[in-house]
């Protein structure tokens, strides 16, 4: 193996309790370089795309990119790849902390867990060495106290990767919550991971990562280094204000979903904004393994109602949880967020499914007495009582617990849930900002807004500025964004960094690290590898291109107030285009042409 990889994959089998280390797939590495697409690669070739996504026969992979571990920018990342339960499409979830370049350390750049245990086990790996032990006396604790009883056993050093009550009682949106606040956050994948009855993954290295010309990485560190520090979103804003700078932006901008996306602005956005919040319950910021930027948010809070402290509220934390719900308490919100990180839920399909349910209250499809309480739009309270629930399978929140499709399928309004692919919106309003309804309609698992983040040069003007509500153009500009993510992805590092670097950049990382010669072309064309891979899976699971949509509500719905009021979002202009740029079908499938140029035919 070159460099920047341990050249180790580790293979734990739960259903026979054994725990076997391989040499990763080289060839593979090439193609798919780490992360996502390697995790990706591995998933294809191992697991059927028709799998029950809860059944033993799924497999969950942590990976972690070549680039994981070392001192560039921010290079701290892993992924989990599985089949999502939430979309039934291939899942891969980003987090960061601590814990991936840990990973790497005590020597694996993967690990893939298959079958199902028959009883709760965590995982314990120390420098190469690896066991699964029991995990009844963890079963039913919160991620917090988790890592705390795992680091008393470990000693104290120990990073940990762990799942807490939603993941045990199968909440669709349960997530893995490492370093206690850092979430590999969307598509259900602690769901698959407590359907395993795993636990945890507690990792101690304390070797590091060779990269193959330490003088060019030196070199690439340092540019890397001085254009974040140069640009105002990585070298101040994000730093000032963490992710919540964008809440008054994004609402000015009339593109903040509110109340469901029954509107594009909201009146108290002002009240739940990164400014108030820096003004009340932060302490400080906080960073992942080796970043510059520092865009976590320590915040406590200890009023009258609410109590605790931990990290967070972000953005879409600050959305989904507030504006979604009409709710202005930033308190509420804040407990909220924390229930969430320590229950282990993603609180943009929590929050957006809370919104719904009161969308449904309001109509009156939902009533008080079903669900336990008063769900009008602005209840902080509610919110609150309902995360609890949710996280502990109780009540109302078993029903919160299905997402918000499944929820308003329920009820026969399938069309309230403000989805694509199952999976909910984030905080930008199609309507407002065009180019997130084409990224949403063809992200590969779900909508989302980290696979192709349009808003960056829609609203922010990086690397320039697009106007966020004219159409053209847009396609070709996504399937850019889209392969570089998948890159970034892969690599290991966090996505923040490309406000200031771009692909150049990034192929002097890998080519230092690797030993590779890849120029920009090449580069992207594993980003185009991986966004293929994807979707054909997708397709053989069943997710065929008329999913590629949004809401109705989207769609055919004008915004009714801000500065783009009586806009929708025009995806039909812009999915024929969008197609056309991937080389793919005028129905949305990758030509035989295309997938031989990629070699994935």
């Amino acid at each position: 193996m070159s460099k920047g990889y341990q050249g180790r994959v580790l293979r734990v089998d739960l259903s026979a309790g054994t725990c076997k280390t391989e040499a990763i797939n080289a060839e593979w590495a090439k193609s798919y370089l780490g992360g996502r697409g390697l995790a990706s690669k591995y998933l294809v070739e191992e697991v059927s795309p028709e799998v029950d996504a809860m059944s033993p026969e799924n497999k969950l992979i942590m990976a972690t990119g070549p680039l994981t571990g070392t001192y560039g920018a921010a290079n701290g990342r892993y992924m989990v790849v599985t089949k999502s339960p939430l979309t039934g499409t291939i899942a891969s979830s980003n987090s960061g902390g601590y814990f991936p370049s840990e990973l790497k350390y005590a020597g694996f750049d993967m690990i893939i867990f298959e079958g199902k245990a028959t009883k709760p086990v965590y995982l314990q790996i120390r420098d190469g060495e690896a066991e699964l032990v029991g995990a009844l006396h963890l079963w039913g604790k919160t991620t917090n106290d988790t890592e705390d009883a795992i680091r008393n056993e470990f000693h104290g050093d120990a990073k940990v990767a762990c799942i807490g009550p939603a993941g045990e009682n199968g909440v669709f949106f349960a997530n893995i919550i490492n370093d206690k606040h850092r979430a590999a956050g969307r598509s259900g994948v602690g769901m698959v991971m407590g359907s395993k009855n795993l636990k945890a993954v507690a990792v101690r290295g304390t070797g590091g990562v060779r990269v193959a010309d330490p003088k060019a990485y030196r070199d690439a560190a340092l540019e890397s280094y001085g254009l974040l520090k140069e640009n105002p979103v990585t070298g101040e804003g994000l730093g000032a204000l963490g992710t919540a700078v964008l809440v008054n932006v994004i609402n000015q901008s009339g593109a903040l979903p509110t109340r469901n996306a029954q509107s594009g602005t909201f009146d108290g956005a002002e009240k739940i904004s990164g400014e108030t919040l820096a003004a009340t319950y932060l302490k400080r910021n906080k960073s992942c393994m080796g970043c510059i930027i520092g865009c976590g948010r320590v915040t406590k809070l200890s009023d009258a109602k609410y109590s605790g402290d931990g990290e967070g509220p972000e953005y879409e934390s600050l959305w989904a949880l507030g504006a979604a719900c009409g709710i202005s308490d930033l308190a509420a919100i804040t407990k909220a967020n924390y229930i969430c990180n320590e229950y282990g839920m993603d609180t943009i399909t929590a929050g957006s499914t809370v919104g719904c349910a009161m969308e449904l209250f309001q109509k009156g499809l939902i009533s008080e007495k079903e669900a336990g309480m008063s769900l009008e739009f602005g209840n902080g309270e509610a919110l609150v009582k309902l995360m609890e629930m949710t996280g502990k399978g109780e009540g109302f929140g078993k029903k919160i617990g299905l997402g918000s499709y499944r929820l308003a399928e329920s009820y026969g309004r399938p069309e309230l849930s403000m989805s694509s692919k199952k999976l909910e919106f984030p905080a930008y309003d199609p309507r407002g900002v065009q180019g997130m309804g084409l990224e949403y309609a063809t992200s590969n698992r779900g909508a989302c807004h980290v696979r192709g983040y349009l808003i960056s040069p829609e609203i922010l003007g990086i690397p320039e500025k697009l106007d966020p509500h004219v159409t053209e153009g847009k396609a070709t500009w996504l399937k850019i964004f889209q392969d570089f993510t998948a890159v970034v992805d892969s690599a290991g590092v966090c996505l923040f960094t490309t406000f200031g670097i771009g692909v150049p950049q990034f192929a002097k990382f890998c080519n230092a690290a690797n030993g590779t010669s890849m120029n920009d072309e090449d580069l992207l064309a594993a980003g185009d590898r991986i966004y293929n891979l994807e979707r054909m899976f997708n397709l053989k699971a069943g997710i065929d291109p008329s999913q590629d949509t949004l809401p109705k509500r989207i769609l055919e719905e004008p915004l009714p107030d801000g500065p783009v009021k009586g806009d929708v979002c025009r995806l039909s202009e812009m999915l024929p285009d969008y197609y056309k740029e991937r080389g793919w079908s005028a129905k949305g499938i990758p030509t035989e042409a295309k997938l031989q140029s990629l070699g994935l035919a």
